[in-house]
């Protein structure tokens, strides 16, 4: 059996939760999860982890329309020792393999959300070649290298400055780019690494020599990810009806109040030209929240919407009540949310979205993710999507 290993803990130091944060619309982890699942050598994808979220999250793609894709993934749990800042890659997959049967495996970075399922099938097939021990993913790379000598003198070390050759005639040299490895059990237990023995080199795309480490290197990979078609699923349905959560979509979940005792909210009047240009385009447009306060009422006759669904404590049956008083499909309809009342809503309607800081369950169902937070204009943001497309 061959199980892919996809180690992600929650103590990033350089970027928190840096697994689970949304890129191309998605969690990061997710990318690697569906590489992994779609590959059709892997027969389980392991993900392990130490943090509750993470699991959420990833759980969570197990969920929804996406969850045949997702059906090979386990979550596991990692012990603390494993996922500390000193313990190494290889001291978790020995743990794993100490734990679980399997016959060959293949570690994958989530650090590495530009690979695709083909990558991983090409590893396998050269893994499965006579006489090879271990495979591992590289970027052919053509740049010109120099070092300084004991005198400290520059010199190249892989062309002559005399004759240097054209890019097309420069065969360059490979970089290992952290994306994947693969090892039999046996092999890895035998010498405690994850690589040994007659290893081969699968070229990936060159756009892979990039890993996400720092938060620049986010800005870097979320554009080549657009560049090599990598996104989030963008098909938007006819949109006939938007209803948004208050707190959290509407406003930043912030709770305010006076020295008198008033209670205060937060709105973006970004939010309220979405909504008129959403009216302007016929779409009926409504609030859909658990509060029942005279805060939302005001802002919701204000901004002239056809519906406030206050005090509501079962928004999925909320929905399709109003769907069918309206006589609107769910898969016509678009919905805002930021928390776990909002996960069936947001799994039932055709376009369901969230704010860039909701709840990691409700990111990961979410077919778009903003990246606005709550407060800071996402129903615009939504908006343009819808209106655009």
């Amino acid at each position: 059996m061959n199980v892919a290993f996809i180690p992600v803990r929650g103590g990033s130091k350089s970027i928190p939760l840096k697994n689970i944060k949304p890129i191309s619309g998605k969690p990061l982890v997710y990318w690697t999860v569906k590489a992994a699942c779609g590959c059709k050598y892997i027969d389980r994808v392991y993900i392990a982890t130490d943090s509750v979220k993470i699991r959420e999250t990833v759980e969570s793609f197990k969920q929804g329309s996406e969850a045949a894709l997702f059906s090979k993934a386990v979550v596991i749990d990692r012990s603390a020792e494993s996922a500390s800042d000193t313990a190494s890659t290889e001291f978790a997959m020995l743990e794993f393999a100490g734990n679980y049967d399997f016959d060959n495996i293949v570690l994958i970075q989530a650090t590495s959300p530009l690979l695709v399922s083909d990558d991983l099938d090409r590893g396998f097939e050269a893994f499965n070649e006579e006489g090879t021990d271990s495979v591992l993913s590289v970027v052919r790379q053509k740049r010109f290298h120099w070092a300084d000598d004991a005198s400290g003198f520059a010199h190249p070390t892989n062309y002559d400055v005399f004759h240097r050759p054209r890019r097309q005639e420069f065969d360059g040299y490979m970089v290992e780019n952290g994306a994947f490895y693969i090892s039999s059990k046996a092999g890895l237990i035998a010498n405690q690494n994850r690589v040994w023995g007659n290893i081969k080199a699968v070229e990936m795309n060159e756009d892979t020599f990039f890993e996400i480490d720092e938060p620049s290197d986010w800005v870097i990979i979320e554009a080549l990810m657009k560049k090599n078609g990598i996104t989030a699923p963008s098909e938007i349905p006819e949109i006939k009806m938007f209803l948004t959560d208050c707190d959290g979509c509407l406003t930043d979940a912030g709770m305010y109040y006076s020295e008198h005792g008033d209670e205060l909210k937060k709105f973006n009047t970004k939010d309220g030209m979405g909504f008129a240009l959403l009216r302007k385009a016929g779409i009926v447009t409504g609030i859909v929240t658990s509060e029942n306060v005279d805060l939302n009422r005001r802002r919701a006759e204000k901004l002239k919407l056809d519906i406030l669904e206050a005090g509501c404590k079962d928004k999925v049956a909320a929905l399709n009540r109003i769907c069918a008083e309206r006589g609107i499909s769910p898969e016509n309809v678009a919905y805002v949310g930021d928390d776990i009342n909002d996960l069936g809503v947001i799994q039932m309607v055709g376009y369901g979205c969230a704010p860039a800081d909701a709840m990691p369950q409700v990111k990961a169902a979410a077919k778009y993710v903003t990246t606005a937070k709550g407060g800071e204009g996402v129903i615009r943001e939504v908006v343009e999507k819808i209106l655009s497309k």
